[in-house]
């Protein structure tokens, strides 16, 4: 018992400490555990098998399909664009926004998808980013507490249960207490929290993808030689190949797009070939977006019998030309030592090898309208491609600099395809398997993220790497930590501290002294951590007074989504320090009164909605 108050103490000072991920230190308090003989190997080893962990793993898939496929981008600017310009009603929208999204996406990934937009947002409306973001932040740690995936500490919570015995939480139970919270949460930042938010000056206006676009449009004068044509039925291009005709040598004119008038999704004909290469087969009535200078572009239109379909292009039509989920523009700056230098390239041709066209060039900051370039070092130019294509360009070819991030504006992108429906439909079965209990929450987050990865809303090369290994890895050993805790009795004799201080007083007391525990490990150190560590003493607190520990687990759950008073308790609050230039007592003076609140909320209601 000793050397387990040891090695705890230790491990919660080096999470507050944060001299080492947070991963790492609850590996080696794990370690420890097993090097002392606290545990033996298979309960050192039992967070890795636990179907806790395996969910959460599985939900960081989902969530991140519905952040690839568009559903936070256009979430994050339908909440912006019915706000409008006043910043009371901004301020509740963003908060709701979050909230209701953090149901679902995890809490970064919502705070992620809004931080931009909120920023935005923010000037738009003549105020400060410091006016919007915490509540975003506090927004998204309350929209947790309204299912049972919103955030880990409620799966933590109700797997105790269900491996004590207990029946679990249902998916919907945790919103009897999430929704009155959040209205609290709300009612609280419209009308008392609005005027102790700091106004933190900052000119860092984070560049979304919207007005990246337009700029490249306006400074590389892309779509001044770009041109719609229709295939008709008297053009001998009807069922050959782009590869059987020599555009750009013969003719000055690359093809960019293809759309197709006649698609067929059973017989594998989608509605666009977004990068149209040798292979391509062009039909009757197909659009084909091409460049090329007018002259070349009108008999071009005479010699192979095209209609051309009047259209001048403004900047959000060009943005939806270019862009989708799959396919991207970024910046590309050719350095002295590329081996593209020299060589002639005309716009819209692909770079070879790698699937990229270029669209737009510019030097000495002046855009270059010639049909085909000599390269030179230090142009630059606008790229189009697959989104993986772009990020992949810099591995391959050191020689030439991509600005931005191909794999962040990918998800910026507030466009909807039928991807995005399968990702929402993947979300509503994940969510009809729990609640029907057809099966087990791990295997059901399972089967719904293979569905993700299989119908390619989140890419198989990519799966690993949008798991939070951090969160995982750091859940799965600290839950051994859970099991020393009771294995040595240290739960029982903290729960039995708590009940002979408090549980002679009455039970609300009680759940008071473990709401105010849990919430004060949960300011400095990880919810998910914190809530592994009080699950099992709150559980033995509740069984040993011989009541219900229905309520107690709650009560965790809850608690240990209340960081407000730290930058450093949860990573959205992290997030938005920067971005608002926040000062750490400016989380004491916002998050303070609102904690007060939660907590008295929830020894009000938690025991009326689950008796003791």
């Amino acid at each position: 018992m000793t050397l387990l108050l040891v090695i705890l103490f230790l491990t919660i000072a080096f999470f507050i400490w944060g001299k080492f991920p947070p991963d790492v230190v609850a590996l080696m308090s794990m370690i420890a555990l097993f090097l002392t003989g606290i545990l033996n190997l298979s309960e050192t080893l039992s967070g890795f098998s636990n179907p806790t962990v395996i969910m959460i793993a599985a939900l960081f898939i989902i969530g991140e399909g519905l952040a690839r496929t568009g559903w936070t981008a256009v979430a994050g600017q339908k909440f912006v664009s019915w706000a409008g310009k006043s910043v009371s009603k901004l301020l509740v929208i963003v908060t709701l926004g979050s909230s209701i999204l953090s149901g679902f996406v995890s809490n970064t990934g919502t705070v992620a998808a809004l931080l931009p937009v909120t920023v935005s947002a923010a000037w738009n409306a003549g105020t400060l980013p410091s006016k919007l973001l915490m509540p975003v932040a506090f927004g998204s740690n309350t929209g947790g507490l309204l299912t049972l995936t919103g955030t880990p500490p409620n799966i933590i919570a109700s797997n105790a249960l269900v491996e004590a015995g207990y029946e679990g939480f249902s998916f919907f139970e945790f919103s009897l207490i999430g929704v009155p919270l959040l209205i609290i949460a709300i009612i609280y930042f419209r009308y008392i929290g609005r005027h102790l938010l700091p106004s933190r000056k900052t000119d860092n206006k984070p560049v979304n993808i919207d007005s990246e676009m337009h700029k490249w449009i306006k400074d590389y004068s892309i779509g001044k030689k770009l041109y719609r044509l229709r295939i008709r039925s008297m053009s001998p291009f009807i069922d050959t190949k782009i590869g059987d005709w020599d555009f750009e040598n013969q003719h000055g004119i690359c093809i960019m797009r293809l759309r197709r008038r006649h698609p067929n999704l059973l017989k594998g004909v989608p509605p666009f070939v977004e990068l149209p290469n040798k292979e391509t087969e062009m039909r009757y009535h197909d659009i084909i977006t091409v460049t090329g200078s007018t002259k070349d572009v009108d008999a071009f239109m005479r010699s192979f019998k095209l209609g051309l379909i009047p259209q001048e292009f403004n900047q959000d039509e060009l943005k939806a030309e270019f862009i989708n989920h799959e396919i991207g523009l970024s910046q590309m700056i050719i350095t002295p030592s590329s081996t593209l230098v020299g060589q002639n390239i005309p716009l819209g041709q692909y770079l070879e090898n790698y699937d990229i066209q270029l669209i737009g060039a510019s030097r000495d900051n002046e855009p270059i309208n010639d049909t085909t370039i000599k390269i030179k070092a230090g142009d630059a130019f606008i790229i189009r491609g697959s989104w993986e294509n772009i990020e992949n360009l810099q591995k391959v070819h050191t020689q030439v600099v991509i600005s931005g991030s191909p794999e962040k504006m990918a998800k910026d992108v507030d466009k909807l395809t039928p991807k995005s429906y399968i990702a929402l439909g993947t979300l509503v079965l994940m969510i009809l398997l729990l609640v029907l209990k057809i099966m087990p929450g791990a295997i059901a987050a399972l089967v719904c993220a293979g569905i993700c990865l299989l119908t390619g809303c989140v890419p198989i090369s990519k799966a690993y790497k949008d798991i939070s290994w951090t969160s995982v890895v750091m859940i799965a050993a600290m839950i051994p930590m859970g099991v020393a805790l009771q294995k040595t009795g240290v739960a029982q004799m903290a729960a039995d501290s708590l009940v002979k201080s408090l549980g002679g007083i009455s039970h609300v007391v009680l759940l008071g002294g473990i709401f105010l525990l849990t919430t004060g490990f949960s300011q400095t150190i990880n919810n998910s951590a914190t809530a592994v560590l009080m699950a099992p003493i709150a559980f033995v607190a509740a069984t040993s007074l011989g009541i219900s520990p229905k309520p107690f687990m709650i009560v965790v759950a809850i608690s240990a989504s209340t960081a407000f008073l730290t930058p450093i308790g949860t990573t959205t609050n992290a997030m938005v320090l920067g971005a608002g230039n926040y000062k750490f007592i400016d989380y004491v003076k916002v998050g303070g009164p609102l904690l007060l609140l939660f907590f008295i909320v929830t020894l009000l209601l938690v025991p009326v909605i689950w008796p003791f």
